[in-house]
Parts: C-alpha cells; sequence; structure tokens
C-alpha cells in the first residue's frame, strides 16, 4: 500500500510538470538572409511568457517581435539545380561535376512579416530540412497564427 502511495504522490508531482505546455521553443539550425542573400547562422525563439518571436545570432537578439505585431508567417519551398557547384567540381573530376550537376538543392523559407508603428518589416529565415515541420507547428502552438504556404503546398519536399 505504501509503494501505490509513493508512486501516486510521485506522478502527481510528475504529470503537471511534463503535461503542461512549453514556455519556449528554441530552434538552433535556422539560417538568417539578409538583403544581399548572405546568410548567417540563427536561433529562432518562439516565447509564450514574453509574448514574442526572437532571432538571434551570435548570441546576440537581433530581432524581437511581439507577437501582436506579426501580420503573417508564410512558408515557400523552393528546389533548384546545382549547376554553379557542379562546374566547379568539374574542374577537378569531371564524372563527379557532371554528377552534382543533376542534383537538386532543396530549401525550406520562412518569412515573418510584421510592422514596427507603421513601418512593414520582413525578416526571411531559411530552415533545415529536419526542422521545417516542426517550427510550423511551432508558430500555430506559440502565437496561433496559420502559415500561408506560397506555391504549391504539395510541392513541399524533404
Amino acid at each position: 500500500m505504501k509503494k501505490i502511495i509513493a508512486v501516486a504522490v510521485f506522478l502527481a508531482i510528475l504529470v503537471p510538470i511534463y503535461a503542461s505546455p512549453a514556455d519556449e521553443a528554441a530552434f538552433d539550425d535556422v539560417k538568417l538572409a539578409d538583403a544581399n542573400g548572405k546568410q548567417a547562422h540563427a536561433t529562432l525563439i518562439f516565447s509564450d511568457i514574453n509574448k514574442d518571436v526572437v532571432v538571434r545570432a551570435a548570441n546576440r537578439d537581433l530581432v524581437t517581435i511581439p507577437d501582436d505585431r506579426i501580420d503573417r508567417f508564410s512558408y515557400e519551398y523552393s528546389k533548384k539545380h546545382r549547376i554553379a557547384q557542379g562546374a566547379a567540381v568539374m574542374v577537378a573530376s569531371l564524372g563527379a561535376g557532371a554528377v552534382i550537376m543533376f542534383t537538386h538543392s532543396k530549401s525550406h523559407w520562412l518569412y515573418i512579416e510584421y510592422h514596427e508603428q507603421n513601418d512593414p518589416k520582413t525578416v526571411v529565415l531559411r530552415m533545415s530540412k529536419k526542422d521545417y515541420e516542426d517550427i510550423l507547428e511551432a508558430i500555430r502552438t506559440h502565437t496561433g497564427k496559420d502559415v500561408e504556404f506560397l506555391g504549391e503546398k504539395n510541392k513541399q519536399g524533404n
């Protein structure tokens, strides 16, 4: 009987901890795209406590967007041939370069459109293929907003 009571007390303490919704979700494998097309390693954080979305790079918060200033989230999937990379490799190895030229580069993009006072702004993030579905779910869970799919939804790939 003492064991049953001990297990019940143990479960009564642990279940609320694990059953409560997460206060924060962080994704470390994203890239922040700038106006010149360069990509920097970043972390995307959804905070339920602060009610905001944070993009952090180099241990510094670059963008902090309160949930009520977010206008929309958009997702886009793109696929392109690796022609330039294949041509560069072809100098060293003709066969390897040809193989690379016929492969595809797959990218998952997240656009966060928001406003600061009356100025519209956009943050563009490249998501990893292993995290993009979790990020899209975290958007719904932590902000309550839906994600708009640009292009054909069926063309999402892995």
